[in-house]
């Protein structure tokens, strides 16, 4: 495998892609579009580790395989376009679902344990508002069939291709660990055929290098599943490898090519595509009139994606109307968490989460703050700023940039994520 190329992609708008570019390049980052996808750039300079830089810290950039990218610009869902992302954790490629669906879309996740908590802070910390997480099996998801025009599925693999990061790996997956593992992703393949509606399309990929594992799941999937092979262009900027098996128009990152190894088939279910109609708004429990509470008022909600918010002791959700209903009852499942609620009656306040940019005005408000980059170090390392106007919660912005929100205590605003 190829000498490992740092690549990030940007996260919100692309209007807003300029003014993080500016932020990253005010810490002495260099950096280069990658030819495959607008929002995706390549590292050139790095004077200290982009992840404790201020876009990284603020959820404004998220650190990705460039090979990891390619499953969901697959898929290509569309804007509005409704997802499923069956093996979700850490929330890589969750993430870039989120923002290729946009706020008229919505993506559900799910990972069935400890990794969960991983998921949800990091889909809310870029900005995925319009994705809701379910903790379960994806081969156990209490889901209606026939009813999930695009789904992504990576499931667990035995990770050959990042061989360049984790020696030894090949070793570690004998032939007999690798058995029950095949037959997972088996199951999981059968389960997302049965999802999946007429027409709809399922893209699978894996990490791995190992055609029992990548090919061979795909014959499978046509001829046991009744699955068609759909081609779709090569992405610009790799080096793929032949593929095995037969099969043709499959993505075979190659030893040679920058990134880690991967492997991406696009499928498609026979039939004739119907668009699947979104979830009765009447099915929406729980819904609370944030914007009446003090500190709601303060959400930009022109900015969130169709659904309500919801209160669950104390924690405030969003709950994005495409998503609501399509879970039978009593199957717990969340949608973003949005902050916390405090007090009773009228004394009632909300808090914001701090990394919650996605709910800020789009333009400075007249009780934010536009703060500098020292300023921003500052509030990371605990140090507060002087508050100014206002006695609720303050929008934060650099250069026009939402950045998240900060909590005021008397005279100071302070950055409080948890």
């Amino acid at each position: 495998m190829a000498e490992d190329t740092r690549s990030f992609r940007l996260t919100g708008t692309t209007e807003e892609w300029p003014r993080i570019e500016a932020l990253l390049r005010a810490e002495g980052f260099e950096f280069e579009p990658e030819p495959f996808f607008p929002g995706a750039k390549r590292l050139l300079e790095e004077p200290f580790p982009l992840g404790r830089s201020l876009a990284a810290r603020f959820g404004r950039i998220y650190i990705q395989d460039r090979s990891s990218m390619l499953p969901p610009l697959a898929l290509s869902p569309g804007r509005g376009g409704r997802v499923l992302d069956m093996c979700a954790a850490p929330g890589s490629k969750t993430g870039l679902l989120s923002s290729l669906v946009g706020p008229e879309g919505a993506v559900l996740a799910c990972e069935p344990g400890e990794r969960m908590g991983t998921l949800r802070a990091n889909l809310r910390k870029t900005g995925c508002i319009n994705a809701g997480t379910v903790r379960s099996l994806a081969q156990d998801l209490p889901l209606e069939p026939q009813r999930w025009n695009h789904i992504q599925l990576d499931p667990p693999c035995s990770g050959w291709g990042t061989e360049n990061r984790n020696p030894g790996v090949r070793e570690q997956w004998t032939p007999e660990r690798l058995a029950p593992l095949k037959d997972l992703q088996r199951k999981l393949l059968a389960k997302a055929a049965d999802l999946l509606a007429p027409g709809g399309h399922l893209v699978y990929s894996t990490c791995t290098t190992n055609p029992e594992e990548n090919e061979a799941q795909v014959v499978y999937a046509m001829q046991e599943l009744g699955l068609e092979q759909e081609q779709f262009a090569r992405p610009e900027g790799f080096v793929f490898a032949e593929p095995r098996k037969g099969l043709k128009g499959v993505l075979c990152v190659a030893d040679e090519s920058e990134g880690q190894g991967f492997f991406v088939a696009a499928l498609r279910k026979p039939g004739k595509r119907v668009e699947i109609a979104d979830p009765p708004e009447t099915k929406t429990k729980g819904g609370l009139r944030l914007e009446s509470i003090s500190g709601g008022d303060a959400l930009e909600y022109s900015q969130l994606p169709p659904g309500k918010a919801v209160e669950h002791d104390g924690r405030v959700f969003w709950v994005p109307s495409k998503l609501n209903g399509l879970l039978p009852d009593g199957v717990k499942w969340q949608g973003c968490r949005l902050g916390r609620i405090g007090g009773k009656g009228d004394r009632k306040k909300f808090r914001p989460d701090a990394t919650l940019w996605g709910a800020l005005p789009v333009s400075l408000p007249v009780d934010g703050i536009e703060a500098e980059t020292d300023d921003l170090v500052r509030l990371l390392s605990g140090q507060g700023l002087p508050s100014g106007k206002g006695n609720g919660p303050c929008g934060l912005y650099w250069q026009g940039l939402r950045l998240g929100w900060l909590a005021r205590k008397g005279n100071r605003l302070l950055w409080q994520e948890k």
